[in-house]
């Protein structure tokens, strides 16, 4: 009489944004895969990507003092509390996912505490008893591959038929938001301002791509609805607040093209399949946090001095990278992606497009996969 071990109950920690979430999906998938149970542990800002990966039986929240923008302060009381929530769980194995900067040993102890029996990441740190598997990620690699590598030689692939794109669950209809015509979203914003045009230059583009006949909806977080606003002007649909990430989701689904910078909306667009115009600011590898498995074009000067120093706000003048991206590149891309226009005419009132402004045409389009 043959016996099976039973399947593990696995914890995949991302401690990270909306984003980082999104491209761990296929690690997570993998996962679950060969697990009887597979919670997700993230901060406040991954939640609700969480809650939208297939394979993830449950979400639990964690902001850790040494992770995001705004890390909160060292809490016994909050130490205490998550090491109660993960012990009465009975984890046997978890995957701890960092990017390549990150050091996973800070969360590898409170596992440990907890009672975590198994724990595997990627470490450049020597990790002393806190990994059973400290296990070192390959070069140049995406942050999607580099989760994979590791959930496999944690003993953890992918089921048969399963491509290792993103993926989230079946997003709504949003047409009631955006109309039955075809549209392209702008999504202006970004967590990080470096990673992100400059107000002004949204808004000319969004003039821009409305004069060459392309329907624009403008999308947005509630806390940037002034942003979306001064984009959209007369010549767009301002979204801006109007959806959570699921609905936004949605909205994506349904768009031609998605233009934005590096942040969590282009890895979402991925995600529903949708092709990508990425203003990518070089302060970040991307070959390492590019669009991911999807059509797109990378849009902005990858040489530019900043590059590789992971600023959160330009230390340019004139934020050059990708203010400096002109209007025709956008467009051509945009056609690249999604073909011309459906309708022939500009919105009534919309302004022509205005004339580049300083570098113009000149900012570099690299790494185009069309």
């Amino acid at each position: 009489m043959n016996t099976y071990a039973p399947l593990p109950r696995t914890l995949v920690v991302r401690l990270d944004s909306a984003g980082d979430v999104l491209l761990a999906g296929p690690a997570v998938r993998a996962v679950a895969a060969g697990s009887s149970h597979t919670a997700l542990l993230c901060g406040s800002q991954g939640v609700a990507a969480g809650h939208l990966l297939p394979g993830v039986d449950e979400v639990i929240e964690y902001d850790a003092p040494w992770v995001g923008l705004k890390p909160p302060a060292v809490s016994r009381e909050v130490t205490d509390r998550l090491l109660r929530e993960l012990s009465a769980r009975r984890f046997d194995r978890a995957l701890v996912l960092v990017s390549y900067h990150q050091s996973p040993l800070p969360v590898a102890l409170l596992l440990k505490l907890a009672g975590v029996g198994w724990t595997a990441a990627d470490s450049e740190d020597y990790p002393g008893v806190l990994l059973d598997l400290r296990h070192h990620r390959l070069p140049h690699r995406h942050e999607v591959l580099a989760a994979l590598d590791l959930a496999r030689d944690a003993g953890f692939s992918l089921p048969s038929g399963d491509d290792g794109t993103l993926r989230v669950e079946p997003p709504p209809d949003t047409t009631h938001l955006t109309g039955a015509e075809p549209y392209v979203v702008l999504h202006p914003g970004a967590a990080v301002p470096a990673r992100a045009w400059s107000p002004a230059r949204a808004a000319r583009a969004a003039a821009a791509l409305s004069a060459a006949g392309h329907r624009v909806v403008v999308t947005g977080g509630r806390g940037e609805r002034d942003l979306t606003s001064h984009v959209s002007g007369g010549h767009a649909l301002d979204l801006g607040g109007a959806t959570d990430l699921r609905q936004l989701a949605g909205l994506l689904a349904g768009a031609r093209v998605v233009v934005a910078g590096n942040t969590g909306p282009t890895h979402l667009a991925a995600a529903v399949g949708t092709p990508v115009v990425c203003l990518f600011a070089p302060v970040v590898p991307a070959e390492r946090w590019g669009p991911y498995g999807v059509p797109h074009v990378l849009l902005g000067d990858q040489d530019v001095a900043c590059a590789g120093s992971r600023a959160r706000r330009c230390p340019l003048a004139g934020h050059p990278c990708l203010d400096g991206v002109g209007d025709g590149q956008v467009l051509a891309a945009v056609t690249a992606l999604g073909g011309p226009p459906r309708r022939r005419t500009a919105p009534r009132g919309a302004a022509a497009s205005p004339p580049p402004g300083p570098g113009g045409d000149r900012a570099t389009q690299r790494g185009a996969t069309v």
